[in-house]
């Protein structure tokens, strides 16, 4: 607009100085910018949601395609870091099951790290980090933060209080890597290894977003997503007042029983108007690929991210090292398998409604179906759709954010953290009620499972108990810890299969003590949920701190209305948080909300209680708290370390097994293999690396590695006294950015002596020819 009045206003003065121009063309030149500026001004006012498109049109301070985000300027750093633990021989950590062991890695994992701060008081500040595992961890946690100090006083400013620490809720990474000794059963103890690599890559996405801090601004927006969540326990969800669910029933595609709405924070860099990333809240659960899965990879969140990540390269509004995350909301009783559950007996029956079993009264059969469901590959093409969901609005959603933002508006940014142990909170109900919650115990329904994965035995959701449960468990129910009467009676309705809470040899099972804590940024208030809430649980949560934060903060300047979000698992593992209606019916999620009928309650309260720490003058934190135990340092292990690498008579480490075809063409869309000696992966990591590569021919370059979605890299031992094993890679190049081309696999690999020492190698297949 500037330029348009620098003009006419030259023009105007150059008739004025007497350059032999009529008046007339001075009067011309004023009614042309008058008419302009009118012009301009009535699109303004006839189309006002595209408000941004005339500025950005005008050239106001931001390229085409663009808009300028006119919120308050904060120091924005994001950072991305391998955390790929051990893809093989250690159990995955989600589905309990002892017998799913890593074979392999289809999708390398990543922390991805969001650092906002506010320029005026630099230690007023948090970092958001979203891990592609199964939740946070209290161990983990304490690793970060012993990495971060170790890195210098310039990290002093990072630590409990704003430190966030959460899992996409993935079921196909390695496990062992957990604080309590629960999770730590199936996976034969605590993995150093796979520990250290969460820890380490964690601590590296927070340096990288801290290097890459710089002054920038924020916004905000939300879109559905359809097709990509149900609800897997909605015989619990309708115990919630009726009154209540009609609020949230908005059409037969978004009925409320689970939230369809994704909300994105856009992060932009002052100096040349690039976005530097995005993070996002959505709820579903990783469990797209299924139990009988064996290869790692970050499920349909990790899929996401991936799809989001590699469709802004070379994208002229996103910068290099663009970082997207896509984290975890209120999950707890969502699923990703949206054609519901169904029983595998041959009967064609929907498993009932009450309590997932099927024909045989047991729920073994009951299974939860994906998109494509039909093809057998242990839920992946069902994962990657999923995925694809998630990305698509996402991305849309992005697209509209730069022409048009929403602002985040409010200079101040604060966070607050303190310690609670909850096996005996008291506190006081909004109703007067004076209620406690319970030492941590899980229910028998616990034990069921869910229909994305069942558990064994014979343990069913909603009616399980002693009576119902074979005999056996009434044993080994005993042999952990008998409830006493006072347990019981706390926690109500659960009938208490492991009384964890109360067990602490050889060192805690399950956490009483848990993080409460929460960011807030302008408008945006993030909630860090330890445990998994439901749909339920999540808005009652969320829509109590929108009220405590309208109420308490009306005379502090604010003129936004909050946008408040609820992200989890994060910090430290709680299980599940439902509603006390939910909680009453005892399927599963009800079963693993460890702190009784009041869980939820006293989430809440503690929330609310600490609320006045975010406010913008605020410079207080809450009490330290009781802090939890650190096992990383005394776990017990039964795990077995690689003692040598061995291979067949006459051949050597990276020699080719069973080559590409040479002689004839690939056309797309049929899988491309190799196979070669192989060396155990638990030997090197390879983080910030890759175990595999295609290489296009013509010029060297590495097309996919090991990150990639499509190019699966597997292990399998062929002799456990010799030691050897074989390496088999494979591209599916029904991979939408396959192109026609020559190319070839190379394989890197370590092999390790028997006096421990690693010894690198690679291995190349032939040439293979791809075609449309």
């Amino acid at each position: 607009m500037m330029r348009v009045v620098k003009n006419a206003e030259k023009r105007a003065g150059s008739a004025g100085r007497g350059t032999g121009r009529s008046r007339f063309i001075v009067l011309e030149s004023i009614l042309a910018f008058i008419l302009l500026t009118g012009t301009i001004l009535l699109l303004a006012i006839v189309n006002v949601n595209s408000g941004e498109r005339w500025r950005v049109w005008l050239g106001a301070g931001a390229e085409y395609g663009r808009a300028a985000v006119e919120g308050d300027e904060y120091l924005l750093g994001v950072g991305k870091a391998d955390i790929t633990g051990p893809c093989v021989e250690i159990n995955m950590m989600g589905y309990a099951d002892t017998n799913q062991l890593g074979t392999g890695l289809r999708q390398r994992l990543y922390a991805r790290a969001f650092v906002v701060a506010d320029p005026s008081r630099l230690q007023d500040r948090f970092v958001y980090i979203v891990l592609d595992t199964q939740s946070g961890d209290t161990a983990v946690r304490y690793g970060i933060l012993s990495g971060l100090r170790a890195l210098g006083p310039d990290y002093d400013v990072y630590g409990h209080h704003n430190l966030a620490l959460t899992g996409t809720h993935s079921h196909s990474g390695p496990g062992a890597w957990l604080n309590y000794l629960l999770p730590q059963i199936t996976s034969k103890g605590f993995d150093k290894q796979s520990y250290r690599a969460i820890v380490d890559g964690a601590v590296l996405s927070i340096k990288r977003a801290h290097e890459s801090l710089a002054p920038g601004r924020l916004s905000v927006g939300s879109t559905k997503v359809f097709g990509a969540n149900v609800n897997r326990s909605l015989f619990a969800y309708l115990a919630n007042a009726e009154e209540e669910r009609a609020r949230y029933n908005l059409s037969s595609e978004d009925d409320g029983s689970v939230e369809k709405d994704l909300t994105m924070v856009k992060f932009q860099r002052s100096s040349d108007g690039k976005n530097i990333g995005v993070l996002t809240w959505f709820p579903t659960h990783g469990t797209s690929v299924l139990g009988n899965n064996t290869l790692i990879s970050g499920d349909n969140k990790g899929v996401a991210a991936y799809l989001f990540e590699k469709s802004v390269v070379g994208d002229d509004t996103a910068a290099q090292a663009f970082v997207a995350a896509f984290s975890q909301a209120n999950v707890g009783d969502t699923s990703p398998n949206v054609l519901g559950a169904w029983c595998d007996d041959g009967s064609g029956q929907r498993c009932s409604f009450e309590n997932s079993t099927c024909s045989d009264g047991k729920s073994q059969k009951c299974h939860g179906r994906g998109p494509f469901f039909t093809v057998d590959d242990e839920g992946t093409s069902s994962c990657f759709e999923i995925g694809k969901r998630q990305f698509e609005p996402a991305k849309k959603l992005y697209d509209e954010l730069n022409l048009s933002p929403t602002p985040i508006h409010g200079a101040w940014v604060k966070s607050f953290h303190t310690f609670q142990n909850m096996s005996s909170y008291q506190f006081r109900l909004p109703n007067g009620t004076d209620v406690v919650t319970c030492p941590a115990a899980l229910g028998y329904s616990f034990a069921a499972g869910t229909s994305d994965w069942p558990g064994a035995f014979d343990f069913t959701q909603h009616d399980g108990n002693r009576n119902t449960t074979s005999p056996v468990w009434r044993v080994v129910s005993g042999l952990l810890k008998e409830p006493g009467e006072e347990q019981k009676g706390c926690h109500g309705a659960k009938p208490i299969l492991l009384d964890v809470g109360e067990v602490s040899q050889p060192y805690e099972w399950a956490p009483n003590i848990v993080d409460i804590q929460a960011f807030r940024v302008g408008q945006l208030v993030i909630v860090v949920s330890p445990g998994e809430a439901t749909t339920m649980a999540g808005r009652r949560w969320k829509n109590a701190v929108a009220q405590g934060v309208k109420e308490q903060y009306a005379d502090d300047g604010d003129v936004e209305p909050p946008i408040v979000v609820l992200g989890g698992p994060a910090n430290t593992y709680t299980h599940y948080i439902t509603t006390e209606e939910e909680y009453a019916i005892q399927r599963f999620e009800g079963a693993s909300t460890l702190y009784g009928p009041h869980t939820l309650a006293a989430y809440i309260n503690l929330t609310l209680t600490y609320l006045p720490s975010l406010t913008p003058t605020s410079t207080t934190q809450p009490p330290h708290g009781p802090e939890p135990p650190d096992n990383s340092n005394r776990s017990l292990s039964f795990i077995p370390s690689v003692i040598r690498d061995g291979t067949p008579f006459f051949k050597s480490f990276g020699d080719v097994l069973q080559d590409v075809e040479t002689t004839r063409p690939y056309r797309k869309g049929e899988p491309i293999t190799v196979k070669f000696v192989g060396a155990n992966p638990r030997n090197d990591l390879r983080l910030e690396g890759t175990y595999a590569v295609v290489e296009r021919l013509a010029d060297g370059e590495r097309i996919r590695d090991d990150s990639d979605w499509h190019l699966v890299f597997r292990w399998r031992r062929t002799s456990e006294i010799l030691g050897t094993s074989e390496v088999s890679i494979t591209w599916e190049t029904v991979d939408p950015w396959a192109e026609p081309g020559r190319y070839r696999f190379r394989y890197f690999g370590d092999a390790k002596g028997l006096g421990g020492g690693l010894t690198a190698f690679e291995g190349v297949s032939g040439v293979f020819e791809l075609v449309d």
